[in-house]
């Protein structure tokens, strides 16, 4: 946490220094959107509303009409992460863990980590021990700040150049494959001339 020290002199006017004392415990800090985030077009919503419509019919077909509130309940999320752009947050790597949106991470906790691109962001993937296998995403705007970070992060974690994806990791990216990228946009076909 750095705080501002504003000195002021006595005997000279509007001659303020304004000093920053950083925290000595901080290694390296960079300043970055909390997720990977891409401005999706209407199709990609109509998409979404599509799919919770089919669920919702073959639900209720079938009689489990409370599975309708956690389909909606995913299309809301779904809708709200993908128009609400993620705020821009500190993560510092200090001398005892990762500190990120207030939560630290102490090394003792941590197993590995790995780099993966989404929406054209460079993402850095952190792993912790057994039995949680938690995983911390934290977005590296730059290639200047990746390399530094490897540095860090290597003398106290594995680094992992090609990670080893679970069954839960190969659905997501399977799933992720069947989601519309971009509107397809057909030229308007001209009129004929006579």
């Amino acid at each position: 946490m750095s705080c501002q020290v504003v000195v002021d002199f006595p005997n000279k006017k509007n001659n303020n220094v304004i000093m920053e004392e950083k925290n000595p415990q901080v290694v390296f800090s960079w300043k970055a959107p909390m997720r990977p985030y891409k401005k999706r077009s209407s199709i990609i919503l109509r998409f979404y509303i599509a799919v919770a419509l089919l669920l919702s019919l073959i639900v209720f077909f079938f009689g489990d009409r409370i599975l309708f509130i956690p389909i909606w309940a995913l299309l809301f999320l779904f809708y709200t992460l993908t128009i609400t752009p993620p705020p821009e947050v500190e993560n510092k790597i200090t001398r005892f863990g990762i500190e990120t949106v207030g939560i630290t991470l102490r090394w003792e906790a941590l197993s590995h980590f790995y780099f993966g691109k989404r929406f054209g962001f460079t993402t850095l993937t952190i792993v912790g021990h057994a039995p949680y296998f938690y995983h911390i995403y934290l977005v590296v705007p730059e290639e200047a700040i990746k390399k530094t970070v490897t540095l860090i992060l290597s003398e106290h974690l594995i680094f992992q150049e090609k990670p080893q994806k679970g069954l839960t990791d190969k659905m997501i990216d399977w799933l992720s494959s069947l989601i519309p990228d971009e509107e397809i946009v057909f030229p308007k076909p001209q009129p004929a001339s006579l």
